[in-house]
């Protein structure tokens, strides 16, 4: 694997910018891939990892850049929960932990950069050096990743009985004796333009 140096340029280069987030993504990643034994996560590891983060921020790019997991390989998987956290997974043995960023790093930048008078250049230097127990908490878990949200071919695909279009991975829902989408059902995110 590459340096932590490397990966978070790397993270930044894909990001568009270095910032706090990439690094904590960074680290979060390298702190995970450690606890459940992935040692590469792009080549021989890739087919066990797969990794939940729980955030839509900075700190999703640098964990998707470390680890090679990403939505259409099926292996990251996005719970919008809008914590500071992923969870990595080793599929072959089931292994799993929690990472999350404390909170309280944010102040604690202070006593390792107390020169940096910006409180985000501050955020972004500490990150770095700060030890991994004042960064993150880590927590053992037993991920529950139901077999339709697996990496591989989908399961199933059905058409919707109201508007046609084809569901797969089971994400179609049983309305009044009808397959449907979830659009159709009333979950739909965007509404037609008459034009």
């Amino acid at each position: 694997m590459q340096s932590f140096a490397e990966l978070l340029e790397v993270s930044a280069k894909i990001h568009g910018h270095l910032c706090a987030g990439q690094v904590i993504g960074v680290r979060m990643a390298l702190l995970g891939l450690r606890h459940i034994g992935v040692d590469d996560p792009k080549g021989v590891d890739r087919k066990k990892l797969y990794v939940i983060v729980e955030i839509d921020r900075c700190a999703t790019d640098a964990i998707q850049s470390v680890t090679g997991c990403s939505l259409g390989k099926r292996s990251l998987r996005w719970m919008d929960f809008g914590i500071m956290a992923a969870t990595f997974v080793n599929l072959k043995t089931g292994q799993a932990v929690r990472v999350t960023a404390r909170e309280e790093a944010r102040e604690l930048s202070t006593k390792y950069c107390p020169e940096l008078a910006d409180k985000y250049q501050r955020q972004l230097e500490a990150y770095r050096v700060m030890p991994e127990d004042e960064l993150f908490t880590i927590q053992e878990v037993k991920a529950n990743i139901p077999e339709c949200d697996m990496p591989g071919r989908p399961l199933r695909r059905v058409q919707c009985a109201q508007c046609g279009d084809y569901v797969q991975d089971c994400r179609e829902i049983e309305q009044d004796n009808k397959i449907i989408c979830r659009a159709c059902a009333g979950q739909r995110y965007y509404s037609g333009v008459k034009g």
